[in-house]
């Protein structure tokens, strides 16, 4: 193995190919030529004496050993990093990248807003803002914090409570006109609803009273989707009712054309929590968005900060 082939510009444009899962989206990002490209890649898997990447027409893709490979860059990548903000102190919020992994719907609809106001704050702080309904292994792909709605799984990740996200059920004027007005959880059974198909359970919906008891109901329906984004435009579209974080829908509430049904019995809140890389967390530019973030969710509709744990 020449070692000396292995430098960490390789290792840095082999980790971008991995995650892009393209030379030409790689180089035109780096602002290199795809050649440049090409032979970074292909000097290290000399250096390193295996296929990093199997080609195809179209697409790269992680061989075993490069998968493998990819795991040690990261953290490699990741102990520079972090070495040289300590070194230039970590007391300032020095000029780097803020990597954020967030739930989709989330970051479309409200959290990207909030990190362009953070980036007005400190324009020398750039954010690499990745949205997914994916639980990404924060440290294996690079990710600093994470904003994720719902129960956690215990893991060595520092976590900040942001609150409970409130969700109500909603339907269109459209729907309710075609249908009726339910005006008890036992009305919506056989009513046509929207159901999440990554979501187990969603022909069940569960509500919670007045008085605190929760009763499930049937919800059936036609239609199934896999993304919150595509759920409201289904509400919007009169295609059925469905639970909704306030959030995602307050707009279309705001202008009547959603309507909160049975506001006495709405589906529980759901946990919003910030998810933090133990070692990141003491770099001046990551704690200064956790602490932006941590105080900007209260402008998000429907974020209940009473409730926070």
């Amino acid at each position: 193995m020449d070692q000396s082939n292995i430098t960490l510009d390789r290792m840095r444009t082999f980790v971008r190919v991995a995650e892009r899962g393209s030379l030409s989206a790689v180089a035109r990002e780096l602002a290199i030529g795809q050649s440049s490209v090409t032979r970074h890649i292909r000097e290290l898997e000399e250096a390193l004496g295996v296929a990093l990447f199997s080609r195809t027409t179209r697409r790269v893709v992680l061989t075993a050993e490069g998968e493998r490979y990819h795991a040690n860059a990261v953290q490699i990548l990741r102990l520079v990093e972090q070495a040289g903000d300590e070194a230039r102190d970590t007391g300032r919020a020095s000029a780097g990248t803020v990597r954020v992994s967030c739930t989709a719907a989330l970051g479309v609809r409200h959290i990207s807003r909030l990190i362009f106001a953070f980036q007005d704050r400190h324009p020398d702080i750039a954010v690499d803002l990745g949205l997914t309904d994916e639980r990404v292994d924060l440290v294996r792909d690079g990710v600093d914090i994470a904003i994720r709605l719902g129960p956690l799984a215990d893991s060595t990740l520092k976590r900040r409570s942001l609150g409970q996200s409130r969700r109500v059920l909603v339907g269109s004027p459209d729907c309710l006109a075609r249908h009726g007005r339910p005006t008890t959880p036992e009305d919506l059974v056989g009513f046509e609803g929207v159901r999440m198909s990554n979501i187990a359970g969603s022909d069940r919906l569960t509500l919670e009273g007045p008085d605190g008891a929760l009763r499930a109901v049937s919800l059936g329906g036609r239609l199934r989707v896999d993304h919150g984004l595509a759920a409201r435009e289904a509400y919007l579209a009169g295609r059925g009712i469905g639970p909704a974080h306030v959030w995602l829908v307050d707009d279309l509430l705001a202008d009547g054309r959603l309507e909160v049904l049975l506001p006495d019995h709405a589906p529980p809140a759901v946990p919003l929590n910030l998810l933090i890389v133990p070692e990141r967390a003491g770099i001046a530019r990551v704690r200064l968005l956790v602490e932006f973030l941590a105080e900007a969710v209260a402008t998000i509709p429907g974020i209940e900060w009473s409730s926070r744990g």
